[in-house]
């Protein structure tokens, strides 16, 4: 999957976390564009993703993480190398 099929995949998954529709995935997007994106929805994104995709984060990966764009290419890698 490319970078911006892993976001398309990834908008039903912030919808449901953040509990709201209108959220619009850019690459470029953080915690700080997110109004609710704290440690605990973290997590719960987090979680949901891994049970999207098939995949396990380490705890590095989730610690390096900037933005919405480098969670996809940490999740395109991963399913790159299954």
């Amino acid at each position: 999957m490319t970078e911006a099929e892993v976001i398309n995949a990834l908008a039903p998954v912030f919808h449901d976390v953040f509990d709201d529709d209108s959220i619009v995935l850019s690459p470029e997007m953080t915690a700080n564009d997110i109004d609710g994106w704290d440690s605990q929805t973290h997590v719960m994104l987090t979680v949901a993703a891994e049970q999207r995709f098939g995949i396990k984060f380490r705890t590095a990966e989730l610690e390096s993480l900037r933005n919405v764009g480098h969670f996809a290419q940490v999740i395109s890698a991963k399913l790159e190398g299954r």
